[in-house]
């Protein structure tokens, strides 16, 4: 049986293949047919599962939470790309690396990440550590890299799945969601997730009507007044992985009657904020939410939009009032080391046979070749972007520092020199390993089914990567 391959941008749907195929070789009484199935267009309809709350403001800005645990001088982030197992088990690599580090002064740098976010794939390993911390290190692979959690999913090329996913999806999300919670999350929700204990953990799914990252943090859930602490883990990565046509759109209700405050001045202020078009757009969509002009969010596979999952720190840290936000105060004195990766399991360009005809590409590949053009650049400009965020957010923290308001927060909590801070951004790739082994992952389809050998050389990588990883050597350096 034929499987239909999904997960992440690049994750090329067959249905479109054979529907070519179908057009090209029925008789005339065999497309009949095929037509009269279509036509019934069979829909699959998500229910949204979130939950109303009155609570108008709480979480419209995404402020670091206090405990002690984080009030030491490092602050450490990753960012798991997408890509389906490939993705999952290539950062799960990037965990295993960093739990095998020597214990630093405060403590094994697997246990001091602040916060990591994910998409997609790498979404499931992001929200199985969020839960389990170091623990998920002893069981990931057994319980979610081995598997196929494609079992539950209609995966087989057919006249009905040709129709579901030309009505919106041949998936609904309860069949994905069902499995994550059976093999992996157990039910559990975001109460689990938003405790004192770090790392803080942001899943990304697409916002396709606003066209921007939906990210399932608290900013978001009180903008549409809705509770963030019941809604299943399940759920928001089903969401973050919802490849399209492979899955109908998620759901999420608003509910901007139960709250009938204003925005805060910030967000308002944001609309027109056309120097940061990443918090602008948000802002905008934001304001969508509560003014009642949209009722149903419906979400597709967080890479549509941002395959780093970069946007969420971007717009926490651009929407902050102050030098420091989205930390405390007493943080921000204390800082030394920021240390941010993006754990990037995107493939390069594959090769193709059209690059050396003049005919073509045409069909599937045609569709393969235009999404990787359009989504590729918006990829590699939310770095961009996330780096300048970065760069600006040091300087306006030395500045702080150093200034009477920091001197005062020192002389509380105590910090030391207010210029010793240093930040170190990078990515790791496919592409930095040597060519024969980035040539064999490059191949890794984007699936969330894969076979142990595959799983184990992305693991390996994973380790390799961040071992060899200018930034994280430096960082090492420089502590």
């Amino acid at each position: 049986m034929r499987k239909l391959a999904h997960g992440g941008p690049g994750g090329s749907l067959r249905l479109t293949e054979a529907l070519a195929a179908l057009r090209r070789r029925a008789a005339p009484f065999v497309a009949a047919t095929f037509a009269a199935a279509l036509a019934g267009c069979a829909t699959v309809t998500n229910v949204p599962l979130n939950l109303p709350t009155s609570d108008a403001h709480a979480g419209l800005r995404e402020e670091a939470r206090a405990s002690a645990a984080s009030e030491d001088d490092l602050l450490i982030g990753l960012s798991f790309s997408g890509g389906g197992t490939r993705a999952a088990a290539y950062s799960f690599g990037v965990l295993q690396a960093l739990a095998a580090m020597p214990s630093l002064r405060g403590g094994p740098l697997i246990d001091r990440i602040d916060f990591i976010s994910g998409v997609s794939g790498g979404s499931i390993t992001a929200a199985y550590f969020g839960l389990r911390k170091r623990e998920a290190l002893t069981d990931f692979r057994e319980r979610f890299l081995l598997r196929d959690a494609e079992e539950s999913l209609r995966s087989n090329v057919s006249l009905a799945n040709l129709s579901r996913a030309i009505g919106g999806g041949v998936n609904e999300d309860l069949r994905l969601r069902a499995w994550l919670d059976a093999n992996l999350f157990g039910g559990a929700t975001f109460a689990s997730l938003l405790t004192e204990r770090r790392p803080r953990i942001w899943i990304n799914a697409t916002d396709i009507y606003n066209r921007t990252p939906f990210v399932f943090g608290k900013t978001s859930f009180a903008a549409i007044c809705s509770n963030l602490a019941d809604y299943p883990v399940a759920a928001a990565v089903a969401a973050s992985a919802a490849v399209p046509l492979a899955f109908a759109p998620v759901v999420i209700e608003t509910f901007p009657q139960q709250c009938g405050a204003r925005l805060p001045a910030w967000l308002e202020r944001a609309k027109d904020k056309r120097d940061s078009p990443i918090l602008q757009a948000y802002a905008q969509g934001i304001g969508r939410y509560r003014d009642g002009s949209i009722r149903y969010i419906k979400l597709l596979d967080g890479g549509l939009a941002d395959n780093f999952g970069l946007s969420g720190f971007t717009v926490a840290r651009e929407s902050a009032e102050t030098p420091y936000g989205p930390l405390r105060p007493s943080q921000a004195v204390r800082i030394r080391r920021v240390l941010f990766l993006v754990v990037d399991a995107g493939r390069g360009p594959q090769q193709a046979d059209w690059v050396q005809t003049l005919e073509g590409p045409t069909g599937l590949a045609l569709v393969s070749a235009v999404t990787n053009a359009a989504l590729d650049p918006s990829v590699r400009a939310s770095y961009t972007a996330f780096e300048r965020t970065m760069a600006d957010w040091r300087n306006a923290l030395i500045g702080w520092r150093c200034g009477a308001e920091g001197r005062r927060v020192r002389a509380q909590v105590g910090g030391g020199d207010c210029r010793d801070l240093r930040f170190y951004i990078g990515r790791i790739g496919f592409d930095q390993l040597t060519p024969g082994l980035s040539a064999q992952l490059n191949a890794v389809p984007t699936r969330f089914s894969l076979p142990p050998e595959t799983v184990d050389t992305l693991i390996a990588a994973g380790r390799e990567s961040l071992a060899t990883s200018p930034a994280f050597r430096a960082f090492l350096s420089g502590l």
